[in-house]
């Protein structure tokens, strides 16, 4: 049982990616119809290997190639060969989870300046007797 290091905080196990070979409608010549070389890659997200906060974000970051049994779903056929499909899904899952360890930066609340405050006033003005002017209204400040 070999085990695949994804992150600091994630380190896979084989036994826990699940493979499935199924028909690719990508490029293939005439082996297309005749060999399976797309790949279906299977990961748990409840594996116990994911940390609690990474698994959140994992699910958020999957979106819709999370199934309702909450396994992830990666289909690869870019390539002509089993192999090179294979290592592209693995990849594209790695990289997923690799994104999910990184803790996102929390946003600090700022205040707008007065500067600001009086440019946007200013700009709202400015505006404002624009489409006044349009109206054939005389402006009466």
């Amino acid at each position: 049982m070999a085990t695949v290091y994804v992150c600091e905080s994630v380190t896979l196990d084989e036994d826990e990616l699940k493979e499935r070979f199924v028909r690719s409608s990508g490029p293939g010549g005439q082996n297309v119809n005749k060999v399976s070389t797309a790949v279906e890659l299977r990961f748990d997200v409840g594996s116990p290997a994911l940390p609690g906060e990474v698994r959140v974000r994992l699910l958020r970051i999957a979106g819709k190639r999370v199934n309702e049994e909450g396994v992830l779903v990666i289909r690869a056929e870019r390539f002509r060969t089993q192999e090179r499909n294979r290592e592209d899904a693995r990849e594209r899952l790695f990289e997923l989870i690799r994104e999910a360890c990184v803790v996102p930066k929390r946003r600090v609340k700022t205040k707008p300046t007065r500067a600001s405050k009086e440019r946007r006033l200013d700009s709202k003005t400015r505006r404002s007797s624009v489409k006044r002017l349009r109206t054939g209204k005389p402006d009466l400040g």
